[in-house]
C-alpha cells in the first residue's frame, strides 16, 4: 500500500466508514427489519376500565324558540286579535297599520305575496296600490274578483323603504299566515313572487324554475295538501312587462284546476 493510499485509507476510517465492501452488496434495511422481527415485543401495560357513570344522565335540552300564539286562533277574527297584539316582529313598531287581509274567507282561491307596499301600509289592506290594481285585471281574466278570493302576505307590516324582509321577520311572522291558510283551507293557493314562494313552500329554486307548476302546501295540522301554484308578484309584473303572457299562462291553468275541482 503506498503512502497516498494509506492516508486515504485513514481519512475514511475517520470520517466512520470502517467497514470493508465486499463482493456481495447487502441489503441494510432488510437486516433491521430482521434485527427488529427476532427482538421480543415491547410490554404495554394494560389501561384500567373507566370507572362506570353513576350520575344523573343528560337531559335533552328544550327547543329555545317559544312557541308561536297564532296557533291558537281557531277563527279568523281570533288570529287578527293575536296578531294584532303581537309585539315579536319589529316592523309593526314602524308601520302604520297592520295589513291582515282582504277578501272572501269562504273563497277556493287563496293568494299570498310578500309584504305591504306604502299604499297598503296606508290602508290596512293587501294589494290596494298599483300592483294590487293589476293583481284585480289579472284576477278580471279568469272571470274572479274580489269577492271570491282570499288576499293576504307573509308579512303583515311594511318594510322601511319597502326592503326586502329578514329571515327572522319572516319566520316571526310566518305561524300567522300559516294558520290563515289552515283557516281558509282554499282549494287553490296561490303564491305571488319568490319570497312567498320561499317562506311557504322552502323550496331553494327561484320563482322563474317553478312557476307554472303545481306544487303542493301542507303543515302539521293539515291531514291533506293543498294544490299550489307559484307565479310572478304583480310589482314584478309592472317593471317587466314581458313576462305577462308567462302569467297569463298560470291564470289559465288555475282557472282550469278550479273548474276539474267543481264547486
Amino acid at each position: 500500500m503506498t503512502e497516498n493510499s494509506l492516508r486515504a485509507l485513514e481519512w475514511l476510517i475517520e470520517a466512520g466508514a470502517n467497514e470493508a465492501v465486499g463482493e456481495v452488496p447487502v441489503d441494510r434495511f432488510g437486516l433491521a427489519g430482521a434485527q427488529a422481527a427476532d427482538s421480543p415485543p415491547p410490554v404495554i401495560a394494560a389501561r384500567a376500565p373507566a370507572p362506570p357513570v353513576t350520575g344523573p344522565k343528560p337531559q335533552a335540552r328544550p327547543d329555545p324558540r317559544p312557541a308561536s300564539p297564532a296557533a291558537d286562533a281557531t277563527t279568523l277574527d281570533e288570529l287578527r286579535q293575536i296578531l294584532l297584539a303581537f309585539d315579536g316582529c319589529p316592523l309593526k313598531r314602524t308601520a302604520t297599520n297592520t295589513v291582515f287581509a282582504d277578501g272572501n274567507p269562504a273563497a277556493r282561491v287563496m293568494l299570498i305575496g310578500e309584504a305591504p307596499g306604502a299604499e297598503e301600509d296606508r290602508q290596512g289592506k293587501p294589494f290596494v296600490g298599483a300592483s294590487g290594481q293589476l293583481l284585480d285585471r289579472m284576477l278580471a281574466t279568469i272571470d274572479l274578483d274580489r269577492s271570491q278570493v282570499f288576499i293576504s302576505n307573509v308579512i303583515y307590516w311594511r318594510p322601511p323603504g319597502n326592503r326586502d324582509p329578514s329571515p327572522s321577520e319572516v319566520a316571526a311572522c310566518l305561524p300567522f299566515a300559516e294558520r290563515m291558510i289552515e283557516l281558509i283551507d282554499p282549494r287553490v293557493l296561490v303564491l305571488l313572487g319568490g319570497a312567498a314562494l320561499k317562506a311557504l313552500l322552502g323550496r331553494a329554486e327561484g320563482i322563474t324554475r317553478l312557476r307554472g307548476q303545481w306544487l303542493s302546501f301542507t303543515t302539521a295540522r293539515r291531514a291533506y295538501p293543498i294544490d299550489t301554484m307559484a307565479t310572478f308578484h304583480p310589482a314584478f309584473l309592472l317593471r317587466t312587462p314581458g313576462q305577462k303572457r308567462l302569467a297569463w299562462r298560470d291564470l289559465l291553468a288555475i282557472k282550469k284546476r278550479l273548474a276539474a275541482a267543481g264547486p
